[in-house]
């Protein structure tokens, strides 16, 4: 135990009484270990053991969380190491439970902070020409008035199927999503979010204060696009009846 260590050692503690000539700026009384004492040497051995193991834990935590990696898979246009990379940092950053575990609980995404979780979308971002990113994800959920399965379905997530009657279903993982970036990739199909399991985990990340910024943004081309048809509306009832527009040059 670490008191009994303590308690073993040979403490000499002096505080002596403050004289006529000594002042309240004297410096204070000293605390020395007697190096003869047996358990000086292990007592220094685990002092060094326990700043080692500190230095080493906050090494690798350091390593756990850098961008650096995914930085270099977007900059090389390896989309689908970058997902895999993604998913990795969100396990890292949501804390010690989801480490030992390897996934995430969609509770554990608050421990995510807003500028991790902004500079991950802000690299997809970056990368993709503003076509990937969990804040292009976000734009698109709330234009499909967050329905999950109409949102799936525009980012690709799911498939149409070869049937009478309209269908979807998810894509097979990994072979049947798209890892390239070109013109028949839907707009914020990556990064990946499983959601087999539930939207929940989706939910919690589209909805974190890091993208708060996105949902007016949202509300706002809304308004606009609102304002846009209202006046298209005005303009048709001004137009004389049966007058037809001219586009031809």
């Amino acid at each position: 135990m670490a008191t009994n260590s303590l308690q073993s050692l040979n403490y000499r503690h002096r505080t002596p009484p403050l004289g006529r000539r000594q002042s309240l700026d004297s410096p204070p009384a000293t605390l020395a270990i007697n190096p003869k004492s047996p358990n000086y040497n292990q007592t220094i051995i685990s002092i060094s053991t326990a700043v080692k193991a500190l230095s080493t834990s906050s090494t690798a935590s350091a390593q756990s969380t850098s961008f650096d990696h995914l930085s270099r898979l977007l900059s090389a246009n390896d989309f689908r190491e970058a997902d895999n990379e993604t998913r990795r940092l969100l396990i890292a950053l949501a804390g010690e439970a989801a480490q030992k575990r390897g996934y995430v609980f969609f509770s554990e995404v608050q421990f995510i902070s807003e500028s991790d979780l902004k500079y991950i979308d802000q690299l997809w971002m970056n990368h993709s020409n503003n076509r990937f990113g969990y804040s292009v994800q976000k734009r698109i959920w709330e234009k499909s008035e967050k329905d999950f399965t109409r949102f799936f379905i525009k980012v690709g997530w799911m498939k149409k199927l070869d049937t009478e009657i309209l269908q979807y279903n998810y894509r097979a993982f990994p072979d049947e999503f798209m890892w390239e970036l070109n013109e028949e990739t839907p707009e914020g199909h990556l990064p990946l979010t499983n959601a087999l399991r539930g939207t929940q985990l989706l939910n919690c990340i589209l909805t974190h204060p890091a993208f708060a910024d996105e949902q007016e943004t949202a509300i706002d081309e809304e308004e606009d696009e609102q304002e846009q048809k209202q006046k298209q509306e005005e303009t048709k009832s001004k137009l004389p009846f049966g007058f037809k527009t001219n586009y031809s040059f």
